[in-house]
């Protein structure tokens, strides 16, 4: 909920804060950086130290980051509160996976439930942009952080008499240097696209790259020789598996760039009000909510071969419907994009969960958690890192040239000219976002076809369940 939300108010936070191209992108996903760089690690925490602890502990992190992003006078303390909020829920994420697989340990019940747990994800997209926009419309920015707080204390309260604390049996030790260089690498590779984005080459803009490359590749190198990696890399030589995370990053990769590029189009492209905007999202949310939910009898029925087929190509459907819009018109496209690509969204959320849960031991469930949560909030991150600066970089270069972003040269006092032209850049970035992201969602429904067998494709639905 927290992430669509601050999608829709990224335009009310332009608009208040000013921040940089670069500045209003760290906002926005900052915390899936923070998130992915360190669900691998808490994931090994928690079945090492209490998964219940460590529960209670994140969830205070992420109240307390919450109230210091609403009160943030500046982009800087925005970005660093945000942060804080991705420490606090990297956490959480891994530990509630673990704790499912401990409650259900019939394999059919275990997948119900992971697909309701999906589904509450789905459901907080869906209403996120809802309860954004009433909150806007009534009170200032900064009411959409402070919205966590009750669901905080709520689950403060309520945790330490519904869950029990669970550990592992043999936990090993967390390596620390392994820890450093997953985050370190990312961050500095990403940072390296944003400014390439924002302002163009230079040495260290290259530097950053390179350095991001290098200690991302000595991170995964490191994992095959640990007794106990933070990443069990001999899990990604089963097809399935390994065909399940990466449809879990491209699918997170495509939806948060399509949302945050479509809110803006929603609102400075087609000038429509932020409730409006939210609303006109409810029909996609309620499809992705909904299959999200039926994914485990679709895959028993279909199997699990065709159930990822049809979540690639759904997704590369319903993404390529947005490069029909236009600065005057598209909220039919709009809505029709959200509601195919929905199908396909909701089978990921639900079948990349259940399948990384299943592949491995109990006592190893918090971390095979971890990378099924890795891979949607690394992808969630990298969508709006990589596309969002591809369209930054277009707008850029095609636009005006009088502001680093639409809504700031908006905020100009321009010619209809010089409108047509900014809204006409923007929307031509988008469309390049969009169709990239198309076409790496049909190449892996295409991989899938090739890497998954035909044969006894419902008895690997069965065990992957």
């Amino acid at each position: 909920m927290d992430g669509s939300i601050l999608f829709l108010t990224m335009p009310t936070i332009t608009h208040a804060l000013a921040p940089t191209a670069d500045q209003a992108l760290w906002i926005l996903d900052i915390y899936g950086f923070a998130v992915g760089s360190l669900l691998i690690a808490f994931g090994n925490l928690g079945d090492r130290f209490g998964r219940l602890k460590l529960l209670m502990i994140g969830a205070t992190v992420f109240g307390l980051g919450s109230a210091g992003a609403a009160f943030s006078t500046s982009p800087e303390w925005l970005i660093g509160f945000r942060a804080l909020m991705g420490l606090g829920g990297a956490t959480l994420l891994p530990s509630g996976l673990a704790v499912l697989s401990e409650l259900f340990e019939n394999p059919r019940q275990r997948s119900q439930a992971i697909g309701i747990f999906a589904a509450t994800f789905a459901t907080g997209f869906a209403i996120g942009p809802v309860i954004g926009g009433l909150l806007l419309s009534r009170f200032d920015w900064g009411s959409v952080f402070l919205i966590n707080l009750p669901v905080v204390v709520i689950f403060l309260a309520a945790a330490p008499f519904v869950l029990r604390e669970v550990r592992a049996t043999r936990p090993g030790r967390v390596d620390l240097l392994s820890i450093v260089l997953s985050a370190a690498g990312l961050l500095a590779a990403v940072y390296a696209i944003k400014e390439l984005a924002a302002y163009g080459p230079s040495w260290p803009v290259l530097g950053f790259g390179v350095a991001g490359v290098l200690l991302t590749t000595w991170f995964i190198l490191r994992q095959r020789k640990l007794e106990y990696p933070l990443v069990d890399v001999t899990l990604f030589r089963e097809k399935v598996f390994t065909v399940a995370i990466i449809t879990g990053v491209l699918s997170l990769f495509a939806w948060s760039a399509a949302a945050y590029l479509t809110g803006i189009y929603l609102q400075s492209v087609l000038g429509l009000p932020v409730l409006t905007a939210a609303l006109l999202a409810l029909p996609g949310a309620i499809v992705l909510t909904t299959v999200c939910i039926l994914t485990p009898r679709i895959v028993e029925q279909i199997g699990q071969r065709a159930a990822l087929v049809l979540c690639h190509f759904s997704m590369a459907a319903g993404l390529a419907l947005l490069l029909l819009t236009t600065i005057t018109g598209g909220i039919g496209w709009f809505i029709a994009s959200t509601a195919v690509a929905g199908v396909g969204y909701g089978i990921s959320f639900a079948l990349v969960a259940d399948t990384a849960v299943a592949a491995v031991p109990a006592n190893r469930a918090g971390s095979a958690g971890a990378i099924a949560e890795t891979s949607n909030e690394i992808g969630n991150a990298l969508g709006i890192a990589l596309l969002g600066s591809t369209a930054a970089l277009l707008f850029r270069l095609l636009g005006p040239d009088l502001a680093p972003t639409l809504d700031e040269t908006l905020d100009l006092d321009l010619t209809a000219g010089l409108v047509s032209e900014a809204k006409t850049a923007f929307l031509t970035g988008l469309h390049i976002a969009m169709g990239i992201a198309a076409v790496l969602c049909a190449a892996l429904g295409i991989l899938a076809l090739r890497w998954i067998p035909k044969t006894d494709e419902r008895h690997e639905a069965g065990d992957a369940r």
